[in-house]
């Protein structure tokens, strides 16, 4: 199998973190620390299966909790619970991680594969984050989804403030 490279259209979002790379990597690479942080505001993230190694899964619900998220997704027609799955393409501790995202919840699209590459480089007591994501099947939908990337590693730093506080 050859490893998914990402698109000449993918976008860069690039963080720094006050914490040390050991603790970002966990964060992203365990349900514990999945769950402080990986969800859109007003969801909740469960993991059930983490399996760490190219060609293992990642499956994980998020439930609405806000009341503007769970009229949102009543309103859509979608469950409250979705259950999420994502399979590894790289695993490089401490310093790369890579997954395909199943996207089979947009109306009138068919189900396809969506590649995320997250590059961590230590920097003394603070941590540099590259998150690379390809575009999305339409313009709208991929300006939805990187504002959301965006928010969730805003999340992961909230998450990092609380355990390094």
């Amino acid at each position: 199998m050859t490893e998914p490279t990402s698109s000449p259209d993918a976008a860069r979002l690039e963080r720094v973190y006050d914490a040390p790379a050991g603790l970002v990597w966990e964060l992203l690479t365990t349900a514990t620390g999945l769950e402080e942080w990986w969800a859109p505001d007003g969801f909740a993230t469960r993991v059930s299966e983490i399996e760490l190694k190219p060609g293992g899964r990642l499956r994980y619900t998020m439930t609405a909790t806000a009341p503007e998220q769970v009229a949102f997704m009543r309103d859509t027609g979608n469950p409250l619970t979705a259950e999420l799955l994502k399979t590894f393409t790289e695993v490089a501790a401490p310093t790369r991680l890579a997954y395909l995202s199943r996207v089979d919840f947009v109306p009138g699209t068919g189900p396809y594969e969506h590649l995320t590459v997250i590059d961590i480089e230590a920097a003394g007591d603070r941590t540099n984050l590259v998150m690379t994501i390809d575009p999305l099947h339409d313009e709208a939908w991929t300006r939805e989804y990187r504002a959301h990337r965006g928010t969730e590693l805003d999340n992961l730093e909230a998450a990092i403030r609380r355990r390094t506080n």
